[in-house]
């Protein structure tokens, strides 16, 4: 059960607050600038929905009290105490619905994303492994009806990728892969391997949401730019012209590049896109390091050097170390099928803030 007086306490606030919004956007004759616009709209979207609850709520104590109060009627105690019973269990269920609507809300989980798939350690294998965990998450992408639209890669001599870059294109997208950024671990025997012997390969992935201009000033003295020749797939353009773009933010050292748009002006303009949300996951890692206590879910601590998951394809077991729990069906996850996965991992971030006190009436 929440506490209740706290809680109160901000429902009724946010509810006021939502009453100054309404008659703020319902005035006659008011005039807003864009900014202030979508700002009020933002805010509202966030009103919404616990104070519905909240309403609900009221509602329904209104009628328990009304039951409590028949109860002493000894004509209509038993029908009374069935309602008050039913009524408990209603509020019990509003009383968690409220309780996660007032858990924070991540800033960046409704953007659209960039992602990077990068080959580690084992060479060839590491590089195929590269390939299809960037295959699943296409696929997985594509199962949640979002586009997907490929930057840039990098082909290994054997196969495989030593990097590709991605964008997942769509309302939500961050929410349903920020938690893959970190070491992917995979354990099999390779194709090449004449003696059976299972070998140990890795790959990290980056995820980063979709940073707009406002969230991420970048000063252009602070760039190198740099044209060359596109490589790979991509059309009869690719070697003609010097369209793919290179970026260097010399201040971090932070390096993105696109090839796979046609002209080199949309090369640009994609590479800046994943420069600021390069710079802006950047920006969300040391927010995350400074507040330690806070959330040291994605699940783990976020950092890019950790090992987050190992797929063991000779036991057809994932494990994700970060949940402490392990999953079958490995062929169906790297074909996209990585739901349940996500649905654990969302169920143990809500949790781990739930543990942390981080909720209004900590």
């Amino acid at each position: 059960m929440i506490e209740q007086q706290g809680i109160f306490t901000r429902l009724a606030g946010m509810e006021s607050r939502l009453a100054e919004i309404d008659a703020e956007l319902a005035e006659p004759g008011a005039a807003f600038d864009q900014g202030r616009l979508i700002a009020l709209t933002k805010e509202r979207a966030t009103l919404e929905q616990p104070v519905e609850a909240y309403r609900r709520l009221e509602a329904l104590s209104r009628q328990l009290a009304d039951a409590h109060a028949l109860t002493a009627d000894t004509e209509m105690r038993e029908l009374a105490q069935a309602e008050v019973q039913e009524l408990e269990g209603r509020i019990a269920a509003l009383h968690e619905e409220l309780r996660l609507l007032l858990l924070p809300k991540d800033p960046y989980d409704e953007k659209s994303i960039f992602v990077e798939v990068r080959a580690g350690t084992g060479g060839e294998e590491a590089a195929l492994f590269a390939s299809e965990l960037a295959r699943m998450y296409m696929r997985y992408a594509e199962s949640l009806n979002y586009r997907v639209e490929l930057l840039s890669i990098s082909e290994a001599d054997a196969g495989g990728y030593k990097e590709a870059v991605f964008a997942v294109n769509g309302k939500g997208a961050y929410r349903h892969f920020k938690f893959e950024s970190g070491v992917h671990r995979v354990q099999r025997v390779p194709a090449t391997e004449s003696q059976g012997r299972v070998h140990t390969s890795t790959a990290t992935v980056a995820v980063m949401p979709e940073a707009d201009e406002v969230d991420v000033e970048i000063n252009s003295r602070d760039l190198q730019i740099d044209t060359y020749k596109s490589s790979g797939a991509g059309g009869q353009h690719v070697n003609k012209t010097e369209s793919a773009i290179r970026i260097t933010h010399v201040p971090t050292g932070i390096v993105v590049a696109c090839q796979e748009e046609r002209s080199q002006l949309q090369n640009r303009e994609r590479a800046m896109g994943m420069l600021r949300a390069a710079l802006l996951d950047r920006k969300i890692r040391e927010q995350q390091e400074e507040r330690s206590t806070l959330r040291r879910s994605q699940v783990g601590t976020g950092e890019r050097s950790e090992k987050i998951r190992t797929y063991n394809f000779p036991q057809d077991r994932i494990t994700d170390h970060r949940l402490n729990q392990n999953f079958g069906n490995i062929r169906g996850v790297m074909e996209g099928d990585m739901g349940k996965i996500v649905e654990q991992l969302w169920q143990h971030e809500q949790a781990e803030l739930l543990a942390a006190g981080d909720h209004p009436a900590a």
